[in-house]
């Protein structure tokens, strides 16, 4: 029965992020497999599978139980027996469930990102693949959450294909970078990163998959500017010596926690020499780290956070409307499920009619007609053993045939 799928889904929509480990499963590695083999055991479950990210937790379970508050009360107190009774007694507030058509529905937005925190991000379709793969390699799923997983992963992909969805970047640090590519910089710029926190770790990213080499880097702590320094291969230097940098620059990417500015038009004169051409200044802090006295009395191509957020709002909306036209997707999808689900059952159901019949002609040859066919000729016993075949594969394929067609 198609009622027989149902998500237990906890998100950001439910709860902040930072309070959905409660919902979660703790362990990783085999005392995972554990605990997940334990659950299926315990409440019954035909199949399972669980995903867990930054903003939502998900169980995907295939069973013919009823799932009523008493169900997912239990369900996550078995999960996390330290749960608080304020939590237990209001679960319905967290815990959203849904079955049947509308489970199925949820986890084709779901791998679509279209029920994501950050619509069209694609990273929840790899995280959805990956759920599955490891589901599948603990024998969790079966043959229901595996047609799933195949309609999911082709609706996800025709989503991504045929929609805006994921298109216009709305991050950041994407955007940032963008608008910096668009200055065309040559692959020899010289850029200094000021801040080694994740907003520039997550530039730096960006300069390496574009092959930029000639990085310097600034920061408070040396120590905390390791890792970023060893992603691009570049020399880290303490805060306190950029005022004395003289080697030049094309590109500043700032981004630190500073509640002042970092660069004033003093270090920004010492930094420039006497190099007159514009630069390029990503000033991703907040409050802004590079002052106005700065942009306001040089040649610079200024890209900041404020500039930013309105462009990815922009684009946010854009990927918002390209939701009408995913949902007709998805819905489109959901009906050829259900029928492929159904013929399924249609076919599992009549997946021992072959060896019935096959069982009813060797009884008829080798008992109920036995001494009359040992009384004919080997060419007569030839046409009656071909004829009945015959008869075994019409048989066979008849009532599939019909079977399959009901459903459509």
């Amino acid at each position: 029965m198609i009622s027989s799928y149902k998500v237990l889904t906890i998100t950001h929509q439910h709860l902040n992020v930072d309070q959905l480990d409660i919902f979660a499963i703790k362990e990783s590695g085999k005392a995972l497999e554990d605990r997940l083999n334990s659950l299926k055991s315990e409440f019954g479950l035909l199949e399972l599978q669980y995903l867990s990210t930054c903003n939502r937790v998900s169980y995907l379970l295939y069973t013919h139980e009823d799932i009523d508050i008493a169900f997912v009360r239990s369900f996550f107190q078995s999960l996390n027996a330290k749960l608080e009774d304020s939590v237990l007694e209001n679960i319905a507030k967290y815990v959203l469930v849904l079955e049947g058509t509308e489970a199925i529905q949820h986890v084709f937005e779901l791998a679509s990102s279209m029920d994501s925190l950050v619509i069209g991000e694609r990273e929840i379709f790899r995280q959805y693949k990956e759920s599955y793969t490891h589901c599948n390699t603990l024998n969790l799923t079966g043959d229901n959450l595996r047609l799933l997983e195949r309609y999911t992963c082709t609706t996800a992909k025709q989503v991504y294909s045929e929609t805006g969805i994921g298109e216009r970047p709305i991050s950041i640090v994407s955007l940032a970078i963008k608008k910096f590519m668009d200055t065309n910089p040559s692959k020899d710029a010289r850029i200094l990163i000021v801040g080694a926190g994740e907003t520039n770790t997550l530039l730096g990213k960006f300069l390496k998959k574009h092959k930029f080499q000639n990085v310097t880097i600034f920061n408070r702590s040396l120590d905390n500017a390791q890792d970023l320094s060893k992603l691009l291969s570049a020399p880290s230097f303490h805060l306190s010596e950029l005022k004395n940098y003289a080697k030049g620059f094309d590109v500043i990417c700032i981004c630190t926690a500073a509640n002042d500015v970092i660069i004033d038009q003093e270090i920004y004169t010492a930094l420039l020499g006497q190099d007159t051409e514009e630069k390029v200044l990503i000033d991703l802090a907040v409050p802004r780290n590079i002052g106005k006295d700065v942009t306001d009395n040089y040649p610079t191509e200024y890209i900041d956070i404020d500039g930013l957020r309105l462009l990815a709002e922009e684009n946010m909306q854009f990927r918002k409307k390209e939701l009408v036209k995913a949902r007709e997707i998805v819905k489109e999808n959901v009906t050829s499920f259900l029928t492929s689900y159904q013929q399924r059952q249609v076919e599992k159901m009549l997946a021992h009619v072959p060896s019935q019949i096959m069982d009813v002609k060797d009884r008829a040859i080798n008992k109920v007609y036995k001494d009359k066919l040992s009384q004919l000729d080997d060419t007569t016993k030839d046409l009656i053993e071909e004829m009945m075949d015959y008869m075994v594969k019409k048989c066979i394929s008849v009532p599939m045939k019909m079977a399959k067609q009901s459903v459509k």
